[in-house]
């Protein structure tokens, strides 16, 4: 009897996991759907596309960086040589009237990307670290400068623009209107991250984590971890050229910005800030920071600033980003003494959001100060003048006492945490 109910237990438990796993892959499926109805606002149709695109470009690098351990400073290359090829071919369906609709142009910048780095990534993945950080920036810095001189493939500093809506349509859609423009977003969306988490699943992705954690090992066992890293790149480019093409579908146009460091940056920061160690923390540091750049641009001058600020600030207090920190909570969900611990994130909200208005208040004073009254500080609805004294003050107060009380109210989450910890532990839910 007791045999034979822990049998039914544990086939009960895989099906209640498959049915939960296949439950958050449909929800995000309908989600996807739904978005467009519920905010169907031009500019919300244009965020959703720029963050489909930077979701797929960040899980993209995470193939890198998250499952074999390469930290490139230049995978904006496959991106931006991924939009080019998107340009050039849509140019040429055009001009030699090819009976290709506008869904299957993303998979040429897929092999646009594909093809550069089955070319340079052999030489590239012969070494890990910092070697191969090095050369990563070397080339992504050598084919963005190359950018602005062979005029003839990319266009110079104007680039190479195309028309999407001269294709052949595809179900009756001429692909001109965003929300259609969206909608193939999505759909290339799913299919890149359906691709990009079964390969994790795959050998090629177990043993790509294996070269990551211990070369040597690898090596023991009869692999050769440089034709493990060889091909985890060339995914990887793939993926990102992918990115790149939807990126020209979107702006009809490809240029140097695709292939600078800054687009290198950008991807970086979305997937460290996410979190490499957890499939979707690409996917939340993609959305985070697309968010904050279309958001902060139009509000200050000095966004560039905050984004360096949240990455310091996730290295040092967060290593494994956002999903991490969210990824700690769940044994003590499962142990049910998380309820212990939200008081005291309550009591530490107020503390440390004075924290951070002052932090911002400075740095926009700063940056505002030369303007003096011309350019006023609004934050939360109060205007502060750069040039005022008072505004000196209450930047000085809020940092200091915002600090020093946020410290004291950390501490008490510490203790709290680890009552927290202590009953999950006990009740074999965290080790």
């Amino acid at each position: 009897m007791t045999a034979a109910t822990t049998s039914a237990s544990n086939a009960a438990k895989p099906a209640g996991e498959n049915l939960r796993f296949y439950g958050v892959w449909l929800t995000g499926v309908i989600m996807l759907i739904v978005l467009p109805l519920v905010f169907s606002s031009g500019g919300s149709l244009t965020s959703f596309s720029l963050i489909g695109i930077a979701i797929v470009f960040a899980l993209s690098y995470n193939i890198l960086l998250g499952q074999t351990g390469l930290l490139s400073f230049g995978h904006a290359v496959h991106y931006g040589l991924g939009g080019f090829a998107a340009c050039h071919m849509m140019n040429a369906v055009v001009s030699h009237g090819w009976p290709i609709p506008l869904p299957f142009i993303p998979l040429v910048g897929g092999l646009g990307g594909l093809v550069f780095a089955m070319i340079i990534g052999w030489v590239m993945t012969k070494r890990a670290g910092t070697v191969f950080a090095m050369i990563s920036l070397g080339i992504g810095e050598l084919v963005a400068s190359s950018s602005l001189i062979l005029r003839s493939v990319f266009g110079g500093e104007a680039g190479i623009t195309t028309d999407r809506t001269a294709l052949p349509r595809m179900f009756g859609w001429t692909f001109g209107p965003q929300l259609q423009v969206y909608y193939l977003i999505a759909f290339w969306l799913v299919i890149s991250t359906v691709a990009m988490y079964a390969l994790t699943r795959t050998p090629l992705g177990r043993i790509s984590n294996a070269v990551r954690d211990n070369p040597e090992r690898v090596q023991f066992i009869g692999y050769d971890p440089h034709v493990v890293r060889y091909f985890a790149y060339c995914f990887a480019g793939f993926f990102a050229g992918i990115a790149g093409g939807l990126a020209a579908i979107s702006f009809e146009i490809a240029n140097s910005a695709y292939l600078g460091a800054i687009q290198s940056g950008l991807v970086l920061f979305a997937t460290f800030i996410g979190g490499t160690a957890y499939f979707f923390g690409p996917i939340l540091g993609a959305i985070l920071v697309t968010y904050l750049q279309l958001g902060l641009t139009d509000v200050t001058s000095v966004w560039q600033l905050y984004f360096g600020i949240i990455f310091i600030g996730i290295v040092m207090f967060s290593p494994g980003g956002i999903a991490g920190l969210l990824m700690m909570h769940r044994p003590l969900v499962r142990a049910g003494s998380l309820w212990s611990v939200i008081p005291s994130y309550l009591v530490a909200i107020v503390p440390t959001v004075a924290l951070a208005c002052g932090v911002i208040l400075t740095i926009e004073t700063i940056a505002r100060y030369p303007d003096g009254e011309r350019n006023p500080v609004n934050l939360f609805g109060v205007a502060f003048n750069p040039g005022s004294p008072a505004t000196w003050i209450a930047a000085a107060v809020l940092v200091i006492g915002g600090f020093f009380v946020a410290r004291l109210t950390w501490m008490r989450i510490a203790d709290a945490w680890d009552r927290a910890a202590t009953v999950a532990r006990d009740r074999g839910h965290l080790i």
